[in-house]
């Protein structure tokens, strides 16, 4: 069967993988391998892009995360104490164990966060169906055990992961970078797996495409970690073994060890996240009389007609009818709702907002209900740069909050719609060439004038 990578973390485990979505694809495709997964350390934001990547490549995603685990509970937070944690691999078989992940990754942001994104076992316990776990690299909790000679520790999590995911959803995870302490760890592990009949898996912790990329990615971690190279404290990887190795690589890494390369592959054909595109889910809006939800719409399109001495004007009539028409028809009746609802909140509140930028000051029904402040027949703007039948994208509102009020809009939302309903939109921003240089010169300790 052929080899699959299951523990790779790509340029979104940010200043410390290294592996580019578009090029790792084609390596992936390169080798001959047909799945390959995400495991990133703590986060799941680079999933979207990892999954569009791979379908465009034909390569099968394998969609996961390496999550930090509490010593404690991942409330406890006492410095010395709560300051380290193990690392878990954890791979989604279905969509169900895809919102699993979801949960768990949240939560170890929201209640879990110190130094690092943390989870505890009560919450993988909770949200454990779906999911595939791997016990991870020398920093996993078992592998830990190993190192300090506590067999008994060993034993007792082995079971308690068992318990925890189920015996066919728990794999040991043996590696082979060459480094101190892995030939021991996998000796242990291999005792392991055969006293309590768990399979084998064989990893390469991938941190960068190329075995040339190691220095690269040295320099990432020296500017994340705001080290030089000549620091003696300074964290780096202890080898250059951390590539896209090749499927007879890793079988040269483990010849005695065949059915942990071939586990790879069954846990690859296991796993099937789909994503689907292009479709809205909003959450629910209650109009105040209980009514239909386009009537509602088109009962306040109508009074702020009113309400502009325009009811009688048959061109912003006919405007707000087909408007109206377009908005039924894609399904965005209730997208108006809620984006005038928190609009109109914070005008009663005296917070300040802006009178709507770009495309949506085009829409007539959004000046109508208050979304925006500016009349698009007025000024000759199309509705069709904001809502087109013809391209169905989500229309996106540019709305301005006063920014030191702004708190009071988002916990609104919250409280009206429910955590579970509300994200913010993450930015990520890439260094340019001449940031690039500046702070790689840094990590290499050359004085800023060279």
């Amino acid at each position: 069967m052929p080899f699959t990578h299951l523990h790779l973390h790509t340029e979104y485990s940010l200043l410390d993988g290294a592996c580019r979505i578009d090029a790792l694809m084609d390596a992936v495709a390169h080798c001959g391998m047909d799945s390959v997964a995400i495991t990133d350390h703590g986060v799941m934001y680079g999933v979207v892009d990892f999954y569009k990547s791979a379908k465009k490549h034909g390569i099968k995603p394998i969609i996961g995360c390496e999550v930090y685990v509490a010593p404690r509970k991942m409330t406890d937070k006492t410095a010395g104490i709560d300051s380290h944690y193990y690392h878990l691999v954890l791979l989604c078989e279905n969509n169900e164990g895809y919102k699993n992940l979801c949960r768990i990754v949240s939560a170890a942001h929201i209640d879990g966060f110190y130094s690092k994104p943390r989870v505890d076992k009560d919450l993988l316990r909770k949200y454990s169906k779906g999911l595939i776990a791997l016990s991870a690299c020398l920093q996993g909790e078992i592998p830990k055990a190993i190192i300090e000679n506590d067999t008994a520790k060993c034993e007792k999590l082995v079971l308690e992961y068992i318990d925890i995911f189920g015996k066919d959803n728990f794999f040991l995870e043996i590696q082979n970078h060459g480094i101190e302490n892995q030939n021991k760890v996998n000796y242990a592990l291999i005792e392991l797996s055969r006293k309590f009949d768990i399979p084998l898996v064989a990893t390469n912790d991938v941190h960068y495409i190329n075995k040339d990329d190691a220095k690269m990615q040295e320099y990432l971690l020296l500017i994340g970690t705001n080290h030089t190279v000549k620091d003696d404290d300074k964290f780096v990887f202890p080898c250059d073994e951390f590539y896209l190795k090749s499927e007879q690589e890793m079988r040269n890494l483990f010849p005695h060890l065949p059915e942990a390369l071939e586990n790879t592959a069954k846990i690859a054909e296991r796993c099937n996240v789909e994503f689907e595109f292009g479709k809205t889910i909003l959450p629910n809006f209650d109009t105040p009389d209980n009514s239909d939800h386009f009537e509602y719409l088109k009962k306040q399109s109508l009074k702020g007609l009113q309400r502009l001495g325009k009811s009688d004007d048959k061109t912003y009539c006919d405007r707000i009818d087909y408007e109206l028409s377009v908005i039924n028809q894609m399904g965005y009746v209730d997208y108006f709702l809620i984006v005038a609802d928190y609009v109109n909140y914070a005008k009663n509140h005296k917070i300040p907002v802006g009178p709507g930028r770009g495309s949506g000051a085009a829409s007539l029904v959004a000046y109508c209900i208050g979304i925006t402040a500016v009349d698009p027949i007025k000024y000759d703007l199309l509705f069709e740069r904001f809502l087109n039948p013809e391209r169905v994208t989500m229309p996106d509102f540019d709305v301005d909050f006063c920014a030191r009020q702004r708190p009071k809009i988002i916990e609104y939302v919250r409280k009206k719609y429910g955590d579970m309903r509300v994200a913010q939109i993450v930015t990520f921003g890439t260094l340019a060439a001449r940031a690039a240089v500046r702070d790689v010169g840094r990590a290499m300790a050359l004085p800023s004038n060279t």
